[in-house]
């Protein structure tokens, strides 16, 4: 094993879902490894703690082990050692077949990992998986049209959200998100105290089919907007504002759900203050990491101040968390909510922590920007003589589907969340705030996008 852990730093360097860097000393340190089948091939469970130039993190990296090389999987392949050759095992179809496996009652109990399966649930034991794309952060395995399994690669102590809050919702009746039919949890060492620890690591839930992603459906209503003239956003063929509607109303049903079946509690004033209080140091952070937002800061820093002079509760719950249009999948059956689990680079503790709803309402907004502006950026910049009518344009489309969302959302709530104005501003600020950072780091050339609204939200209201 230790040959194949020497394989894992450069190898790391250019998987997607890792957040150490492409550069930069990389260490790794096995913290728990346990053997699923000895045979051909040889598959092990790895977690194994990282430690690069931002910090150190355990993940989560499966292993299958040939004999002999394998042409299917070069695009994996880790390299060699005298055990076989090495490959990323959620790739391979031999190994996820005897992964899924271990959810049989009658599978073999291996140390360290336990495997659930929901009551009355069939698992598609013998369907072959395949990797869907487009994953970011973990790698999730269609295996067939039955089941999809989202294997966390970053991982951390205790119950991941996605899997609590799918849990909830499943027992619940809920039919807006897909049904949990099983998770993986196990245990590995904790390097600060040299004691266990244990954490969610998979999670088996129904696959979605006929699903259109959210963000593709949108950004295909504005594309058809941008080429239909001087055709406003209600006058065109592509119009999305009835989907938002429906979306908004879909996103009502799941907040009311989770109200009733988990813990909800109320923001006080001195809450509020300690709330406003981390929004102003975020804001305060990126304006040191990015120039461009200091002329807007005080215009900013007036929605976190409003929340200061507020003396009504707020009344809190679990939310979504990172809730934006790549979050949602459009059905036969109508709209789903995928991927409760929040912000992937918080504490899974701030995570699991309640918000009001008014949150996942605001990233919502913000994704209808992204999707009205995103083609602005790339193909029409400010110089085009089109940009202009093309702006007005993409920010009416913006407004339309924000205004229907929120009427769907209204709809089927006792909450309008247009009546906390204040509440919406701070948590859309906020968001905006944190995409300029983004954008500055990782996707410059979308920067202009958040800008944009920050520039709109610091103006005096």
């Amino acid at each position: 094993m230790s040959e194949a852990v020497a394989l894992l730093p450069e190898w790391l360097r250019h998987q997607h879902w890792f957040t150490g860097g492409r550069t930069g000393s990389l260490g790794v340190r096995p913290v728990a490894a346990t053997l699923l089948h000895d045979g051909e091939p040889r598959v092990w469970h790895l977690l194994a703690e990282v430690t690069h130039d931002d910090g150190v993190d355990v993940y989560q990296m499966p292993l299958s082990v040939h004999s002999q090389r394998s042409d299917r999987l070069d695009h994996v392949h880790l390299g060699h050692t005298h055990d076989g050759h090495v490959y990323d095992a959620l790739h391979d179809k031999e190994a996820t077949a005897i992964l899924l496996d271990h959810f049989a009652d009658d599978a073999p109990r291996v140390d360290g990992l336990r495997f659930h399966v929901k009551a009355d649930v069939k698992v598609p034991y013998g369907e072959p998986s395949l990797v869907l794309p487009g994953e970011h952060h973990n790698t999730s395995l269609a295996y067939g049209d039955a089941a999809l399994l989202k294997v966390f690669r970053r991982v951390h102590p205790g119950l991941n959200p996605d899997v609590e809050l799918h849990e909830a919702l499943s027992e619940a009746g809920c039919t807006l998100v897909a049904p949990l039919l099983g998770w993986i949890d196990g245990d590995w060492s904790d390097g600060d105290d040299d004691g266990t620890v244990s954490g969610s690591l998979a999670m088996l839930r129904g696959f979605l089919t006929t699903a259109s992603d959210g963000w593709a459906l949108a950004t295909a209503s504005v594309r058809d907007l941008y080429a239909e003239g001087d055709l406003h956003a209600d006058e065109v063929g592509g119009d999305f504002a009835a989907e938002s509607y429906r979306l908004g109303m879909a996103t009502a049903r799941v907040h009311e759900t989770l109200a009733e079946v988990l813990p909800t509690g109320t923001m006080a004033t001195s809450d509020l203050h300690t709330l406003a209080d981390a929004m102003t140091g975020r804001l305060e952070n990126a304006v040191a990491a990015v120039p461009e937002l200091e002329p807007f800061a005080a215009g900013l820093r007036a929605h976190y101040d409003v929340l200061r002079e507020r003396h009504d509760p707020v009344t809190v719950q679990r939310i979504h968390g990172s809730y934006h249009l790549g979050q949602v999948l459009r059905t036969v059956l109508g709209w789903k909510l995928i991927d409760f689990e929040g912000e992937l680079m918080a504490p899974v503790a701030e995570r699991r922590a309640m918000h009001s709803p008014v949150r996942d309402v605001a990233q919502m907004l913000r994704s209808f920007d992204y999707a009205a502006r995103h083609l602005l950026v790339a193909d029409h910049p400010p110089e085009d003589p089109a940009h202009d009518q093309l702006a007005y344009r993409a920010q009416e489309w913006s407004q339309r589907n924000g205004e229907a969302f929120c009427n769907g959302y209204a709809s089927a709530s006792q909450l309008d969340p247009r009546d906390e104005p204040d509440l919406l501003a701070a948590y859309e600020t906020d968001t905006a705030v944190y995409e300029v950072v983004f954008e500055a780091r990782r996707r410059p050339s979308w920067l202009p996008i958040p800008l944009a609204a920050v520039e709109r939200l610091a103006q005096p209201r």
